[in-house]
């Protein structure tokens, strides 16, 4: 087998979401492969401080500052890019996030649901994802090929208790993702992939606090989901990166249409 069926040699990907806990580790795992990050993120500091660390270590990275949610402001990246890069290779979705207002604790019913936080939270995950790929697809165009990777997550298939907005979000992902898979291979042709990482339960920043007490041991939550883990233990980022490498990579390259779970086999397991 070839290397080069895995190489992401001098690949220019666009990365949005990638300063979060995952997206972090991600992109520093593909900047490590050869790859070169293009940044897209809402805060500065967030966003220089990877540049930085990626740089550091001789990787080749660039911020750009947007906001994912308001077309303007990707138009605006997607000038810059194709001013100091021409294309990209690979457009990876990586946005996304909750918020309390969206939530339906045991404590609450659907009456108490927060509209305004379930608007942001659809807008942040949905089109934080349909954005970008609409503005920046043009920049594949002019490289005659393309690569779509969404971030799901295994919400989007098995809704679960507490996170009604967040999960619906995600759904709308996994259905995002087969519609633009079909059509970018109609319209342009079977050089364009359109594909979906699923991640099931990795500690966050965002959901530590659920999920873990302060000492360490798992919440009632978070043991719930441990039970129901095969393999009995919460993701680590660095778990993502084999399958983000080969949605990345030739390897998959008859590959779209497509969520990839990676969940510990929490999708498999039925209870019994």
């Amino acid at each position: 087998m070839s290397n080069s069926l895995f190489s992401l040699e001098g690949k220019k990907i666009a990365f949005s979401g990638a300063t979060g806990v995952l997206g972090t580790s991600l992109s520093i795992y593909l900047a490590k492969e050869g790859a070169e990050i293009l940044i897209l993120g809402r805060t500065p500091a967030k966003v220089e401080d990877l540049v930085k660390t990626i740089t550091e270590f001789g990787g080749k990275a660039v911020g750009y500052i947007c906001d994912v949610t308001d077309e303007g402001s990707i138009q605006g990246v997607y000038t810059a890019i194709e001013n100091e890069h021409g294309y990209i290779d690979i457009l990876i979705n990586a946005a996304g996030g909750n918020m309390q207002g969206a939530v339906i604790t045991p404590d609450k019913t659907l009456k108490d649901l927060e509209l305004d936080a379930l608007r942001k939270v659809m807008d942040l995950n949905y089109l934080g994802t349909a954005i970008p790929s609409k503005v920046l697809f043009p920049l594949m165009l002019k490289n005659g090929k393309g690569n779509i990777i969404n971030i799901s997550s295994m919400a989007a298939s098995r809704p679960m208790t507490r996170v009604m907005g967040y999960a619906s979000a995600k759904a709308a992902i996994d259905n995002l993702t087969k519609f633009l898979s079909v059509e970018l291979c109609a319209k342009h042709g079977p050089e364009f992939r359109v594909n979906a990482i699923a991640p099931g339960f990795f500690l966050t920043e965002q959901n530590r606090a659920l999920l873990t007490e302060s000492d360490g041991s798992l919440t009632g939550r978070g043991n719930q989901i441990i039970s129901h883990t095969p393999m009995h233990r919460f993701g680590k980022p660095e778990d993502l990166n084999g399958a983000l490498h080969w949605l990345c990579a030739d390897a998959s390259k008859f590959v779209t249409g497509t969520i990839v779970a990676v969940d510990g086999g929490f999708g498999a397991y039925s209870g019994v």
